[in-house]
């Protein structure tokens, strides 16, 4: 009877474990701090997960056929997200992009080993952790020296400041309220039976949270203030 695992197989187990905690090291504490985005939390660690497993199996075809197949696969997944309705963000986009690179590197490192001519083969996982590490110490020294731009979904009850006129008035009474510096201001759609207008704010701070996801402000909808 068949072995139920390859031998090598304990090895990408490992290598996936390491791909793993350090993909999730990077979302919780060096991006959901920041930007408390749940849904992108979720996204960036599964994707992780099925793009690890997706090259994997790939590599067990021929390694000619599997390097296009991994080209064409990662093509097809950032097509679908780039035509999507709603556009990622910058800041989004290259942490996922970091996660999915890492994963395609710990799946497509082969396991130490020698070879029929006694020569050292593979990558060592000690290379893989030095990667890793490098990857991480760049985010956290750009991370902590680059102020972080959010953007946030506003109710505004003061309909009568979003004249270009009293710009300036705006833009001082959402500081004063939300405590926040405030870089851009853009006006959606106004409900005027409720004095009431749609503001998409672009600030800087420490979170993101404060999006409300369920509002949304289409670009044909957009006006300079």
């Amino acid at each position: 009877m068949q072995e139920l695992f390859s031998a090598g197989f304990p090895s990408i187990l490992l290598r996936f474990l390491i791909c793993f905690v350090v993909n999730w090291f990077i979302v919780h504490f060096l991006y959901f701090r920041k930007s408390d985005r749940r849904d992108f939390y979720f996204t960036f660690v599964i994707i992780s997960v099925a793009i690890f497993f997706l090259v994997y199996l790939m590599m067990g075809m021929d390694r000619g056929k599997a390097t296009m197949g991994v080209g064409l696969g990662l093509f097809g997944i950032f097509s679908i997200m780039r035509y999507r309705t709603d556009t990622m963000p910058v800041r989004e986009m290259t942490y996922l992009f970091v996660v999915v690179c890492l994963s395609v590197v710990h799946a497509m490192a082969e396991s130490m080993g020698v070879d029929n001519k006694g020569k050292m083969e593979g990558t060592p996982i000690t290379e893989l952790i030095v990667i890793d590490l490098i990857v991480i110490a760049v985010i956290i020294l750009f991370e902590s020296f680059l102020k972080v731009e959010n953007t946030k979904l506003i109710q505004y009850d003061r309909i009568e400041l979003v004249k270009k006129s009293r710009r300036q008035e705006l833009i001082a009474d959402l500081e004063e309220r939300f405590e926040i510096k405030v870089i851009d201001v853009k006006v959606g759609a106004a409900d005027l039976l409720r004095d009431m207008v749609m503001l998409r704010v672009t600030y800087v701070g420490e979170k993101g949270g404060d999006v409300d996801k369920k509002l949304k402000i289409k670009k044909s909808e957009y006006a300079e203030v």
